[in-house]
């Protein structure tokens, strides 16, 4: 069996690749990491991004701001849980559409994007709460049982989702349901990671 190598033999071999990188490598990496910044100061309201990118003419070096913009736009972009998710999508997205040269394009992905996530906020939450009620009954049924069957009193099943069986097996069909929304999700996202 191979041995995985340690984080500092890893960081080590990058390092010891850094000192093999040309410079127009090194202003590649520079570049890629301050369009990366600039993403972060966008999605914290920090930043007018269309005023920011007009600062840069179509060079490579543009092209490498918006390459490492777009990769943490397009990281920033998830499911929509809570508010807090929806609205960072709305950004990240509008962001998108800003450093994108087609727009029309990442709109038809977005189109994509929007009907999962309407799926998953409507009748993928349906089938949550009713996977959720299923998996109380269930529990609390086995739990029973298994008290019968040790002779132990009966167990106080009002709150069996405290019980960490129960936690554990709710993380597990919450991942089986979510799977599929997170492999669209992701396809659209490679989609949009082609476009330039």
């Amino acid at each position: 069996m191979d041995r995985i190598p340690s984080a500092l033999e890893r960081a080590l071999e990058r390092v010891e690749k850094l000192g093999k990188a040309s410079p127009e490598d090194l202003k590649r990496s520079r570049v890629l990491e301050e369009g990366q910044k600039l993403a972060a100061q966008y999605l914290f309201g920090d930043l007018n991004l269309r005023s920011e990118l007009k600062k840069f003419e179509e060079t490579d070096e543009r092209k490498w701001l918006t390459e490492g913009l777009d990769e943490i736009l397009i990281r920033n972009i998830d499911l929509p849980t809570n508010d807090n998710v929806k609205q960072r999508n709305k950004l990240a997205m509008e962001g998108l559409k800003i450093s994108k040269k087609d727009p029309g394009a990442v709109e038809n992905i977005f189109s994509k994007m929007r009907q999962i996530f309407n799926h998953y906020t409507g009748q993928g939450e349906v089938q949550k709460k009713e996977a959720y009620e299923n998996l109380k009954r269930d529990m609390q049924t086995r739990l029973s049982q298994m008290a019968r069957q040790q002779g132990m009193p009966p167990i106080d099943l009002k709150h069996v989702e405290n019980h960490p069986q129960f936690q554990m097996e709710w993380r597990k069909v919450q991942g089986q349901l979510e799977f599929q929304y997170h492999t669209y999700l992701k396809e659209y996202k490679e989609q949009l990671s082609a476009l330039s």
